[in-house]
């Protein structure tokens, strides 16, 4: 007479698996809160007696899942806290802290002259469209990005001053203009904000902000957009789809 066993998805599971999935227990059960920082890399292959490269595979798993995000020599920080963002801000995966929607606040829209930035794109043109806005979530009010755009100017453009963006909206401006884009760049970097940014973020001088400058252009190679955003790391998880 024999008998089978059935093994539980957590043992059947290969190593960096089962550290994925047991923090993710402990995030989905709310042990793990959202913006909580997990334990340190070391203290997490004592827990699990696993290598460090076990435990590094565990994480990117529950980052590709949305769950964290890991901020190079700082740490993992708890990005989830029951459903996601879905906001203009579509070259980012946004994590909302469930206090309700994103809200967001034009702080100029001009046209202006810039030669050093025409100079840095390498065009001729320095005439720009600067729309600068910060988006929050609508029941704290706590800033999750600020983000400063530069559009070329276009003849097509010309009512976008005085008449405002079209539904409140810099895609939805440009798309109602024929400007789509079909191509891009993006770099990113951690900055430490500067006493202007730190006021509009309502945060402290040198709270480290995840930097992205992202250029767009369009079927002819034309620049359509050029956009330098601050981004709070806590809500925060770059997804490149281009």
């Amino acid at each position: 007479m024999s008998s089978t066993r059935t093994r539980s998805p957590l043992l059947a599971a290969a190593k960096p698996e089962r550290v994925a999935l047991t923090l993710e227990q402990d995030i989905l059960s709310g042990k793990l809160g959202f913006g909580d920082q997990l334990e340190s890399e070391n203290a997490l292959v004592r827990r699990f007696s696993v290598s460090r490269n076990t435990v590094r595979k565990g994480l990117e798993s529950l980052a590709e899942r949305g769950l964290i995000t890991t901020r190079v020599g700082i740490g993992s920080f708890v990005t989830f806290e029951g459903r996601t963002i879905d906001s203009a801000l579509g070259w980012t995966r946004a994590l909302a802290s469930g206090q309700g929607a994103v809200e967001t606040r034009l702080l100029r829209l001009a046209r202006i002259l810039d030669p050093d930035l025409a100079r840095e794109l390498g065009q001729s043109a320095t005439d720009f469209i600067a729309i600068d806005r910060v988006r929050a979530l609508g029941a704290s009010g706590r800033v999750v990005s600020i983000e400063r755009s530069r559009v070329p100017y276009r003849p097509v453009l010309a009512g976008v001053v005085a008449d405002g963006l079209k539904d409140g909206s810099l895609s939805a401006t440009l798309n109602a203009a024929g400007l789509r884009a079909e191509s891009g760049e993006e770099w990113a970097e951690i900055e430490c904000l500067g006493a202007v940014d730190a006021a509009l973020a309502g945060a402290d001088p040198g709270t480290p902000f995840l930097r992205t400058r992202r250029l767009v252009r369009d079927a002819q190679g034309g620049i359509i957009e050029y956009v330098v955003s601050l981004l709070d790391p806590r809500h925060f998880a770059l997804h490149l789809a281009f």
